[in-house]
């Protein structure tokens, strides 16, 4: 190879070598890649350069980058100094530390962008924080007048006292500050549980000792809020009742009695169960006495409480079954049919309905009943016995009940045809009478000087009060006006003596005309 080609390729390499010292020098500073193309770019122009630049020219070109880049390095360090200003102030407020960067060297853009993209990041905290700062500290002070509550603690006092921008929004400070608030709701969560617990106590011992309406008015102040001295006045009338009434002691404990009886009633309590609590029958009126009722009502409150919506159902399956009762009742009435005002058809679709509802209503008891006694590992009893069997027996009783009433009712039709083949039908309704006049066709004849109007010569009338035909047991007169001829009777040819004769005369009054008929022992007429 010739010494020529030798010194150019050491030329190349010396040339590649100090472009990659070039590039390193360019990485460990931080400029940017753009910069280093356009530095790469004057490396290779100067190589190109013409042989009639003069060092003159070289040297100012030289010095005019120069300038550019200690103007470029001036604008960048002045950024900085800023960026650092802004993140010692939100480093202050949110008790972190500051952002690090090397403040000696020039930042390159891309360290500049994540600087400012971090102050925005702090910033955005900052709001954050500052809006739950003031939402909490309003709250806070709202407890506080409530319970009548003055801060105590430096933090209590930095949180309500100080100015607002003053509080450091740290991480830690936010999380005691909703520790604070937290402690303080609860404190007046309890205060006012235990104001409610007062006027609980209060009215139940007004109407206990039957406190008269303008006593319980003085007090109406008193009947909200949970202030300390709302909670205190309740307190004292509490004392001042519980005082009244060991001085009634008589009177409370009656009082007590019938609000046990009503809780008996929506628990469902048996006669068994009632006669267990044995204080109830006692006429010993003591301080004693007068706790068990207390005892007694209060567990027989929270029991109700405690299983209230199934207590509940099974009132309402109680108050369907009566309504469906009384629409049964009054389904087998006949009087029902001379209804004028429609409400016939609409009990009617009131029993049909409840004929639907009973049966859904009892599966969704049975169903919710069933998971009780699971959870409580114990029946659940009405009226002393499980609550589906009280409602088969009641099923059961409904029905003996109609065969009952269907029974007595096919008995009275079976004396009714009876009594009609023994001694003839009675009429269902009263019939219309009928008036003999002249006008009336068959012929007419003269017994004993009475008109009588006879369809037919025989000795039969027709009954005006029903329809039903009978004999005339009257002897007939002799053709010739002579003494009458005795006629046998029907049964056992038996005459009836003159003297029962005048005793058994009715008259009837047909239409001014009237009918002598006599009746005789052993006849029905």
């Amino acid at each position: 190879m010739r010494r020529s080609e030798v010194l150019a390729e050491e030329s190349v390499v010396c040339l590649q070598k100090a472009l990659n010292h070039l590039r390193e020098i360019w990485e460990l500073i931080g400029v940017p890649e753009e910069q280093r193309l356009q530095r790469t770019e004057v490396v290779r122009e100067h190589i190109k350069e013409k042989e009639e630049s003069t060092i003159l020219q070289i040297e100012k070109d030289l010095r005019t980058q120069v300038e550019v880049m200690l103007k470029k390095k001036k604008e960048r360090m002045q950024e900085l100094k800023l960026l650092q200003e802004q993140d010692q102030d939100l480093c202050e407020i949110l008790c972190t530390k500051p952002y690090s960067i090397d403040r000696a060297s020039v930042p390159s853009l891309q360290e500049l962008d994540q600087f400012r993209q971090h102050l925005q990041a702090l910033a955005e905290t900052k709001a954050s924080r500052q809006e739950e700062f003031i939402n909490t500290k309003k709250q806070i002070i709202l407890c506080m007048e409530e319970l009548d509550h003055a801060p105590d603690t430096s933090f209590e006092r930095d949180v309500v006292c100080e100015d607002e921008d003053a509080f450091c929004l740290s991480v830690e400070n936010i999380a005691a500050l909703q520790t604070l608030l937290r402690q303080l709701e609860m404190r007046k969560a309890q205060n006012e549980a235990v104001c409610e617990g007062l006027r609980s106590r209060i009215r139940e011992l007004w109407d206990r000792l039957q406190i008269p309406p303008e006593e319980r008015e003085a007090l109406a102040t008193f009947m909200t809020g949970s202030k300390a001295k709302i909670r205190k006045a309740l307190q004292l009338e509490v004392d001042r009742l519980e005082e009244l009434k060991i001085q009634n002691m008589k009177k409370v404990i009656e009082a007590i009695r019938v609000e046990l009886a009503v809780y008996w009633e929506k628990c469902f309590y048996s006669q068994e169960q009632r006669q267990a609590f044995a204080p109830y029958f006692d006429g010993d009126y003591t301080e004693t006495l007068l706790q068990l009722h207390d005892s007694e009502l209060v567990e027989l409150k929270h029991y109700y409480e405690a299983h209230k919506e199934l207590f509940e159902g099974v009132q309402k399956w109680e108050d369907s079954w009566k309504l469906f009762l009384e629409f049964e009742r009054k389904a087998s009435d006949p009087s029902r049919f001379t209804n004028r005002g429609g409400n016939l058809l609409k009990e009617e679709k009131q029993r049909a309905k409840l004929q639907k509802t009973l049966p859904k209503l009892e599966e969704e008891l049975k169903a919710r009943i069933e998971l009780w006694e699971q959870e409580h590992s114990k029946a659940f009893v009405v009226n002393g016995q499980k609550f589906m069997e009280y409602v088969m027996e009641q099923w059961e009783l409904h029905r003996l009940e109609k065969e009952k009433a269907k029974q007595e009712r096919q008995l009275k039709k079976t004396q009714q045809t009876e009594t009609e083949m023994l001694y003839g039908s009675t009429p269902r309704t009263p019939s219309k009478r009928r008036v003999l006049g002249p006008n009336t066709p068959g012929k007419v004849r003269k017994l004993n000087s009475t008109t009588v109007s006879s369809a037919t010569p025989n000795s039969t009338i027709r009954s005006v009060f029903g329809g039903t035909v009978y004999h005339s047991p009257v002897s007939r007169p002799p053709p010739a006006g002579g003494k009458p001829s005795k006629t046998p009777s029907r049964l056992g040819q038996r005459t009836v003596p003159l003297g029962r004769q005048g005793h058994d005369k009715e008259n009837i009054e047909l239409s001014g005309s009237i009918l002598t008929a006599r009746t005789f022992k052993g006849f029905q007429i």
